[in-house]
């Protein structure tokens, strides 16, 4: 064989052999792709199978789910205090399928199972719970329970008692803000309060993770609170609310409504007084609104001299209703004297001048025509007394009569008229650092610093001589309503309320005391009006927070109040 021909037979070979591991190594590749494919497929088989029985399992143990919901979202105040927050727990689950459907639920007999459980449970029934095990109904037996306790039960060594781990709502600081907060139901929903109005931030699990933040100071709200149920007790009233606002934000820094309840633990008695005072129940808050009926008048020019006197020695008569003053002062009366002995017949007279379309158009600013500006759902409508008012209307909406509102858009309303006269709504989220809602203007800027004086006055020489707090400058106005009621208003039924702000030279803050049927005690010398109830907790709410908010007592300040004293006579009124 000549040397062309063995290179033929070379090259021929070489090719086969190349051929070969070709065909060799696509052949291993398709095994190698095959076998990945089939452990795919089994992988995504056995987690369908897993979710299925996670499901499954849930749906067995827990008819909301719980146990496989995502932690809830903390909700915090301004400065990080936890005010909600999510944690693992035990709870106890019967499962009588433990067993096999085709046995016994229970080791040992019905009666003896439901008794060690007692021994484990003091406030179990024994009997109710030896007839909940009978039944044979799978379900909780008791939610929120301690490792220890888990480990009690597990040593009776019965399978159909289980302890699934679930994650359960926790309010470390008990009832405070609580109609803030609200609560999160047995269906893993948030209820009433900010709970509800951030339900899919909290649970959704790209935003869970983040904090929600609300506008409140936990240190403001303890204090509020704690001189609200003061005040209750002082007057054995049945109810109060209050609330602190940042005049320039809108911003809630406290907001109670008492009493109160505990959303770890939403009983009867709780029920019954998750009903929010402040946002949801509208009242006649009486001679708060004078301030407010000035203020438009000296904005529409009908009040142009501080020093013009008006009649208020004979009560106004008309439509058959009498306007009167709870005590005469004499026979005229000046506007700041009016406001300092909170007169009815001098504010209805300025009203009438003022005349109906005018008022009207500054509550509508004011938001008093609607419901008030906060993102809790419970948000009362007010009894608004239509669109053209009559001059007896006008004259009773001047004085707080024949109008009911939310302390919350009373709040509202002062904030703009001390701030400069800028309404702004209330929020309850934390604004970023320097950031001011544009809001809509009201008053004037000089009217507001007019009303700044006049407020300061009421409380140096008038009805809110007991809301002074020593170097915090405040200022406010009592109200002191009757109830409405069946036959008219109930003279024993008073709803006494003290708005306020400080410090006046430089406003920051307005603070609500409502008080819903004060008594007349020894703690009150048997007065039930505003300023001997309500007057008193702002005065002792002002120095508790005014330290924690940066606002330190200064006894060489005030507001320049040297044009308006002269034509002041002392005394008091209500």
């Amino acid at each position: 064989m000549n040397a062309v021909a063995v290179s033929s037979v070379i090259a021929a070979g070489r090719v086969e052999i190349a051929n070969t591991r070709r065909h060799a190594l696509a052949m291993a590749h398709a095994r190698i792709t095959l076998v990945m494919l089939l452990f795919a497929a089994l992988a995504a088989i056995a987690m369908v199978r897993i979710l299925y029985l996670g499901l499954a399992e849930a749906e067995s143990r827990s008819p909301d789910g719980l146990s496989l919901a995502p932690p809830r979202g903390d909700i915090v105040d301004r400065n990080g205090v936890p005010l909600a927050r999510a944690f693992p727990a035990y709870a106890l689950w019967y499962n009588p399928a433990a067993l096999g459907d085709d046995g016994a639920p229970l080791v040992r007999p019905v009666g003896e199972v439901a008794a060690a459980l007692a021994r484990v449970f003091p406030d179990l029934d024994p009997a109710e719970v030896a007839q909940r095990l009978a039944s044979g109904r799978p379900g909780y037996l008791r939610r929120r329970i301690l490792p220890e306790d888990a480990n009690k039960i597990h040593a009776l060594g019965e399978p159909a008692l289980e302890f699934p781990r679930e994650n359960e709502r926790f309010y470390p600081q008990g009832s405070l803000a609580a109609h803030v907060l609200g609560y999160v139901g047995a269906d893993g929903r948030g209820h009433v309060g900010m709970e509800g109005v951030f339900d899919k931030q909290l649970t959704d699990p790209a935003t869970r993770g983040t904090p929600a933040v609300l506008s409140l100071d936990s240190r403001v709200q303890g204090a509020l609170e704690d001189e609200l149920l003061k005040g209750m007790a002082d007057t054995n009233a049945k109810g109060a609310a209050g609330l602190v606002l940042d005049v320039d934000t809108g911003e809630v820094l406290a907001l109670a409504s008492l009493p109160s309840f505990n959303p770890n633990l939403i009983d009867r008695a709780g029920e019954a007084n998750i009903f929010n005072r402040v946002t949801n129940q509208v009242y006649e808050l009486g001679s708060t609104f004078k301030p407010i009926t000035v203020a438009a008048a000296i904005d529409a020019g009908t009040v142009t001299s501080m020093a013009r006197r008006y009649q208020s020695e004979r009560p106004i008569e008309i439509g058959g209703f009498r306007i009167r003053d709870l005590h005469s002062f004499g026979a005229s009366m000046n506007v700041p004297e009016a406001l300092i002995h909170s007169s009815n017949i001098v504010t209805a007279q300025i009203a009438d001048e003022l005349g109906g379309a005018r008022l009207n158009s500054t509550m509508r600013a004011l938001g008093m025509n609607e419901r008030p500006y906060i993102e809790l759902p419970a948000r009362g409508m007010p009894l608004w007394p239509g669109s053209d008012w009559s001059r007896i209307t006008t004259m009773t909406v001047s004085y707080g009569h024949g109008i009911a509102v939310t302390p919350m858009h009373l709040a509202a309303a002062y904030a703009a008229l001390v701030n400069g006269g800028i309404w702004r709504p209330a929020t309850l989220r934390k604004l970023p650092a320097g950031a001011t809602p544009e809001g809509r203007r009201v008053f004037k800027a000089s009217t507001s610093a007019r009303m700044r004086q006049l407020l300061r006055m009421i409380v140096v020489d008038g009805t809110g001589k007991k809301a002074d707090a020593a170097g915090y400058r405040v200022g406010g106005k009592t109200g002191s309503a009757e109830k409405p009621g069946v036959g008219g208003y109930q003279r024993s039924s008073l709803v006494s309320t003290f708005a306020a702000a400080f410090p006046m030279d430089r406003p920051r803050y307005v603070i609500i005391a409502m008080l819903d049927e004060p008594q007349g005690t020894a703690a009150t010398s048997g007065q039930r009006t505003a300023g001997w109830t309500a007057a008193p907790i702002v005065g002792r709410v002002v120095p508790r927070i005014g330290p924690l908010l940066g606002i330190m007592p200064d006894a060489t300040r005030d507001v320049d109040i040297s044009d308006l004293s002269p034509l002041v006579a002392n005394g008091e009124g209500e």
